[in-house]
């Protein structure tokens, strides 16, 4: 659904039903994974409920927790949310969701994905059983139908395009190129003067900030967003790349889902992403409701077997390019190196990323045992501490240390994409 006005889709019907009723309670909820998309939800409303006496606010971690304490109060029409911090704030007798008419599930894959998904349930219980239910998800695994049957009556399946195809208006291409020459190629590329402005992602955050770091002190206006910035560095950073004070944006996938940038024209994979969809979002952030776009990947000789898997998704074979005058060969005195113990960081988080979709696969085949159970009761009594909206990532790997408790491992993954 890139570009293709989704937000609006939900927004203006519950706008619609909303206006010409008394008011004085939260009648809609919008649940969405993301701080930045929260917040991008909540701009889009305001300007469409701009001529009407309704009100919004949005709830999500890294920011206080006094000014959505007030708006839950006071009551305001529409609330949108991100799971973690509308759980803190459910704690306290302030927050009041019995007056629900409208749930919204935006982006309900991703939410499976980062581990929210027993959040989603506890939310529900919280809400009135008799309310309209809307679910928004790029795809359907398994969990979600089985979400989507326990939660909504008679419900109506709409496919918007086919599926796991980036738009129409992207062209696609690949830069084969060698790991130590990526920053090199991409310096390369922006200097051309065909690439106004560029969002990057690369697969870690060690890799964002090392970017980062490469094109500044080559001249290049950037900044980077990823998890373990605060709330506040976020949105300066996404604000001044949509203003134009920085020309590059490097990201992880925080950035790839629901973010929209007007009239962006290239993106850029610096790393080959490991899933076939985190490719088709990430390179969806261009070519935006019917506009065009550039979206650029670079392929390290052990990236092959990745770029292939995502062709095969696609259907589609991506061109091989070369940059002009480029020395593909060159041994550059400046490489982008990563220190040990950063890559032993982004080793571990791999792992972890691998457990953790290995036990999603089998919960989605049902066959999750006793002891997966067991291990999950950690992470719901983490869940329900104070202030986890405001908690920072954990360590990647850090449960793995000799001596750590049971399910601590696993605890500690869920809590790094607390409320990214």
């Amino acid at each position: 659904m890139t570009g293709s006005g989704k937000t609006a889709a939900f927004l203006l019907p519950i706008l619609h039903k909303l206006i010409d009723r008394p008011r004085g309670a939260t009648r809609a909820l919008v649940i969405t994974p993301t701080r930045e998309l929260a917040a991008q939800i909540l701009d889009a409303l305001n300007g469409m409920a701009i001529h009407t006496p309704l009100t919004a606010a949005a709830i999500y971690g890294g920011v206080g927790m006094g000014p959505q304490e007030h708006a839950l109060r006071t009551g305001v029409d529409v609330l949108i949310a991100t799971p973690g911090r509308l759980l803190d704030h459910m704690g306290r007798p302030y927050a009041r969701l019995n007056n629900i008419e409208f749930l919204v599930l935006d982006e309900a894959d991703r939410m499976l994905d980062m581990g929210f998904l027993p959040d989603i349930k506890r939310i529900i219980k919280a809400v009135p059983a008799k309310r309209q239910t809307l679910f928004f998800s790029a795809t359907m695994p398994p969990p979600i139908e089985a979400l989507t049957r326990e939660m909504l009556k008679h419900p109506v399946r709409i496919d918007q395009g086919r599926r796991s195809t980036p738009a129409v208006g992207i062209t696609q291409a690949m830069y084969p190129v060698k790991q130590d020459l990526k920053t090199h190629l991409l310096l390369a590329l922006l200097k051309r003067g065909d690439m106004p402005q560029a969002l990057v992602f690369t697969r870690t955050k060690h890799r964002a900030n090392r970017l980062a770091e490469q094109l500044l002190k080559a001249g290049i206006r950037a900044d980077r967003i990823h998890g373990n910035r605060s709330q506040p560095q976020r949105t300066a950073a996404l604000e001044g790349f949509r203003s134009g004070k920085y020309r590059v944006l490097v990201a992880t996938d925080i950035a790839a889902r629901g973010i929209d940038i007007e009239a962006l024209g290239h993106v850029v994979n610096f790393d080959v992403p490991k899933v076939a969809d985190d490719y088709i979002h990430r390179v969806g952030r261009t070519g935006r409701a019917e506009a065009v776009g550039d979206a650029f990947t670079f392929v390290a000789p052990d990236e092959e077997n990745d770029i292939r898997s995502i062709e095969r998704a696609i259907g589609k074979r991506l061109p091989r390019v070369t940059l002009p005058d480029f020395d593909y060969s060159a041994q550059p005195a400046g490489k982008f190196e990563v220190p040990l113990g950063e890559r032993i960081a982004a080793i571990r988080a791999r792992k972890a990323d691998d457990r953790a979709r290995s036990k999603a696969k089998s919960e989605r085949r049902g066959h999750a045992g006793t002891a997966q159970r067991t291990e999950r009761k950690p992470q719901d009594s983490n869940a329900r501490g104070p202030h986890r909206g405001d908690s920072k990532p954990s360590r990647p790997g850090a449960g793995g240390k000799p001596g750590g408790r049971p399910g601590q491992a696993k605890g500690r993954q869920r809590n790094r994409y607390r409320d990214k």
